[in-house]
């Protein structure tokens, strides 16, 4: 459940804030696959599950780019801005992919507000989202993403 916050005002002074996690989400050969096709890459440790039987990680995985997009499904599953007009994504920085989500993983989301600025017409908050794969002991993408929102 998303923490709400019901103005972008709000957002002030929250730095350090813990906005807990998401559910948990299934990532499968079938999404792989489409995102393979949205994307073009088709590297065989993403789509060839034969091949990757003996590969370096013993089965498919994710690709790097589909672990971050998820970063869009969860950030609103985790942030809630209540009385704007608009809210734009304005970027992300520090993104790294610390392990590999193996095919069949749950993976879900936690989030940190990093930073929360005024700017002109609304604020900028920073979230830093963390999106944990079931099991492992480290995440699979950290993300630093830039939002704004306006009154």
């Amino acid at each position: 459940m998303a923490t709400v916050f019901d103005s972008p005002a709000a957002l002030m002074g929250t730095e350090g804030t813990d906005l807990g996690h998401t559910d948990w989400l299934a990532i499968d050969q079938k999404r792989i696959d489409l995102f393979a096709d949205a994307t073009g890459d088709h590297q065989w440790i993403h789509v060839d599950p034969e091949r990757a039987a003996s590969g370096p990680f013993g089965k498919t995985i994710a690709h790097g780019y589909l672990t971050l997009s998820l970063a869009n499904l969860f950030l609103p599953q985790l942030l809630e801005v209540q009385n704007v007009s608009m809210g734009v994504n304005y970027g992300c920085d520090k993104v790294r992919f610390p392990a590999p989500v193996p095919v069949d993983s749950q993976v879900r989301g936690r989030g940190e507000i990093i930073s929360a600025e005024e700017m002109k017409g609304g604020v900028q908050v920073v979230v830093r989202i963390t999106i944990e794969v079931e099991g492992s002991e480290r995440p699979a993408c950290v993300v630093d993403t830039i939002s704004r929102f306006f009154p």
